[in-house]
């Protein structure tokens, strides 16, 4: 699914830290290449761990929004005893942007990585997941430190739902107003 689509991407592929602003920005450059409906957002993790709900969250807002294309909810979460169905199932004609939380820098924490490539699911826990999307949003929700699940656990919800909040409206603000014109 990833591979064939390898021409399509821009230019650089170096994952870029950014805020609200630039994640609109990101949402609008892939909104501007391809056709909204052939988006489909892989929100990925777990209700389980305050930090590794991103995925969930951001996925179940958009249905609530009324947006179809969305894998990963709190109902029926794309983690990583489910990832692999969930990716077969992807249709390849469609553009995938996974959605992720992730550890990082502690000038890292609050801000998204935007990336014109794939993300790895689960990397800074140590597990090994197949790599999810053509674009991707990661969002840093704390830093990385010697204990990451613990650390995913006791993330600030408030934290979470303040960046759930930003990518929601991010992709409400291009890729939905897009799709209510079509």
């Amino acid at each position: 699914m990833v591979d064939h689509m390898q021409q399509e991407r821009l230019p650089t592929n170096k994952p870029q830290k950014c805020t609200y602003a630039g994640l609109v920005s990101f949402l609008q450059g892939i909104v501007s290449r391809y056709e909204a409906d052939r988006l489909v957002f892989v929100c990925i993790g777990t209700d389980r761990s305050t930090g590794d709900a991103i995925g969930p969250l951001v996925g179940t807002k958009l249905q609530e929004l009324g947006y179809t294309q969305v894998i990963g909810t709190l109902a029926d979460p794309c983690d990583a005893s489910s990832l692999e169905r969930y990716l077969a199932s992807i249709d390849d004609e469609k553009i995938v942007v996974a959605i992720d939380a992730c550890l990082g820098h502690p000038s890292s924490v609050g801000h998204f990585l935007v990336n014109n490539q794939s993300l790895q699911p689960a990397e800074s826990v140590g597990t090994s997941l197949p790599a999810v999307g053509h674009y991707s949003i990661a969002a840093v929700v704390n830093q990385y430190g010697p204990k990451p699940y613990i650390t995913l656990q006791t993330t600030s919800l408030f934290q979470v739902m303040r960046m759930v909040d930003q990518i929601v409206d991010a992709i409400a603000a291009t890729v939905l107003t897009v799709t209510e014109r079509s």
